[in-house]
C-alpha cells in the first residue's frame, strides 16, 4: 500500500482551530417560512460550526464546542473527502459548550 493511501492523524498547530459547518448550513428558512438559498448574500452574518481539533496554543476552545465566527475570515480545506474550515482562535467571537459556566444566560 502506498504511503499516500494510508490515513495519518492530523495535528493542528499554533492557535488554529479546525471546524466543520453543519450540513444544514446551506439553505435556510426565514421566520415566515420563505426558503433562502445558500447562494444568497447576507452581509455581516456570523455562522456557527463544531470544533473538530485545536492547536496547542488554543486556550478557551475544545473539540466538540460550537463556535461563532465570521465566514469571511476562514480557510477551507478538504480532509479525507470531508470539508472543514481553519480559523484562528482570535477570529472566533463566541463559544457554546456545556462546560462553560456563568455565561450570558442565553441558551442554544
Amino acid at each position: 500500500m502506498a504511503a499516500r493511501d494510508q490515513k495519518q492523524p492530523i495535528k493542528m498547530l499554533s492557535d488554529r482551530v479546525l471546524v466543520q459547518l453543519p450540513e444544514t448550513e446551506g439553505e435556510r428558512k426565514s421566520r415566515a417560512g420563505i426558503l433562502i438559498p445558500a447562494t444568497a448574500q447576507v452581509s455581516k452574518r456570523l455562522a456557527w460550526a463544531e470544533v473538530v481539533a485545536v492547536g496547542p496554543h488554543v486556550r478557551n476552545i475544545e473539540p466538540g464546542d460550537q463556535v461563532l465566527f465570521n465566514p469571511e475570515d476562514r480557510y477551507e480545506v478538504e480532509v479525507r473527502e470531508e470539508q472543514y474550515l481553519i480559523l484562528r482562535e482570535r477570529d472566533i467571537h463566541a463559544v457554546a459548550s456545556e462546560r462553560i459556566e456563568g455565561g450570558t444566560g442565553l441558551y442554544l
